[in-house]
């Protein structure tokens, strides 16, 4: 199931976390840079105290689409109507849960009572026209109790239901192997985050094509993944905007 020799990438997402700050000094504006610069996808970390409407029109004016957010947990227990709702408003096809607190994930009990809250609140978004998914951090890699968390809630997890959005550069830092994982769980993966390593002992993270990430070996076998939207992200960048078009530039251009 590999992608075939000579394959590019034909649809480049951003996480907007990565332009946070000048999201929230210019919403609008930012949009449009992002758009400018070539990006045709977004995924929401916030509306940056917009309403639903106002974020749809503001991706309207910029002709972008924003197939996911993150979204809380907290959203799945004590909000998950009225988030639906929003997202049916903005145009989301995903609502991810990009982390969790640490009273959820201190044992494995807790990953099941999470696996178990996504089930349930993913066949809720399921009549919405909506999916549900888990963004990785390095976290969830660590054994507990002799399972590895992230395995737990993929096995745990409805996957006609419940679908998980592979952050690239943290499953790395986990010491986890994205191929395995594509080929333990094929069509599970309908999201990642593309975020590149350095090579220095700290594992630092730099823009997309800077690092020793091996993209043309993880895109190969996108099909068997099941990516269906890729998003660039880099959490502290120094110049978020030159690392965004870097990073667009560089898988732009790559053949898998």
């Amino acid at each position: 199931m590999s992608a075939r020799p000579g394959d590019r990438l034909d649809r480049i997402g951003v996480q907007l976390y990565t332009v946070r700050q000048a999201m929230a000094q210019d919403f609008e504006g930012t949009l449009a840079r992002v758009a400018e610069i070539g990006y045709r996808e977004v995924e929401f970390a916030g509306y940056f105290n917009r309403d639903a409407k106002a974020a749809r029109a503001a991706l309207d004016a910029a002709g972008l689409d924003a197939p996911a957010a993150h979204i809380p947990l907290e959203n799945l227990r004590t909000r998950w109507p009225q988030t639906l709702d929003d997202a049916r408003v903005v145009g989301h096809r995903y609502l991810v849960v990009p982390s969790l607190p640490t009273e959820d994930s201190r044992t494995l009990d807790g990953y099941r009572a999470v696996a178990d809250l996504f089930n349930r609140a993913a066949e809720e978004a399921r009549g919405a026209g909506i999916r549900l998914g888990f963004h990785n951090h390095a976290g969830e890699f660590a054994p507990l109790s002799g399972r590895i968390p992230y395995d737990v809630l993929l096995e745990e997890t409805d996957p006609r239901l419940v679908w998980f959005e592979l952050d690239l550069y943290w499953i790395a830092r986990g010491g986890g192997d994205p191929l395995a994982y594509f080929a333990r769980y094929p069509g599970r993966f309908s999201m990642v985050h593309v975020k590149d390593m350095d090579a220095t002992p700290q594992q630092g993270m730099v823009d997309v094509g800077a690092g020793v990430m091996d993209f043309k070996r993880i895109f190969a076998r996108r099909e068997q993944a099941g990516i269906r939207h890729c998003f660039v992200e880099h959490d502290n960048p120094e110049s978020p905007f030159d690392s965004i078009r870097r990073s667009f530039d560089y898988l732009r251009q790559l053949e898998f």
